[in-house]
């Protein structure tokens, strides 16, 4: 169980610091039944979520540490590059990938996307809205988890993590 003032990754949320644990005083929900009270750190709007402590549908984990995340930066370049075709079944992979809210499938949807729109741009295309949505919540999801185990700011791992992928 987490506790107060952790650090931790929920959902698309991103990382959150846990500012309480217990019961709500809500006339919606189960008095018995304890929930965190996450603060998204890099959320744009202030917002405060709300998760039951058993909740198994939207999975939490602790931040990755400051040598994983040096780690998933060194395996960029090994990190492959997943495109599917059809449209429909790419976002199913997207939605499955974001499901599991890991950094390393984060990064193959970073990595995939920027190649995929660097070759686009040289043939005059670009890529669909729901590719660039994709993106943009891998992007955030990813650089503001390494940013916490690092100690940088989010613009400054989109800089290591687009440097190494151009360089392969």
């Amino acid at each position: 169980m987490f506790q107060v003032n952790d650090l931790v990754v929920f959902g698309t949320h991103g990382i959150c610091r846990v500012e309480a644990v217990g019961s709500l005083n809500m006339s919606s929900v189960d008095d018995d039944r304890l929930y965190y009270t996450l603060k998204p750190l890099y959320e744009a709007q202030q917002c405060v979520v709300y998760t039951p402590v058993d909740n198994l549908k939207a999975p939490m984990r602790e931040v990755s540490t400051r040598e994983e995340a040096i780690e998933l930066i060194n395996l960029i370049p090994d990190t492959p590059t997943t495109w599917v075709l059809d449209d429909r079944q790419r976002e199913g992979n997207y939605k499955d990938i974001m499901m599991k809210n890991e950094c390393s499938g984060w990064l193959q949807i970073i990595k995939t996307l920027y190649v995929r729109k660097q070759k686009g741009l040289a043939e005059g295309k670009k890529n669909s809205a729901k590719d660039d949505f994709y993106f943009k919540m891998a992007e955030d999801l990813l650089y503001g988890e390494l940013a916490v185990a690092l100690e940088l700011e989010p613009a400054a791992v989109k800089d290591m993590v687009v440097t190494r992928v151009i360089a392969e």
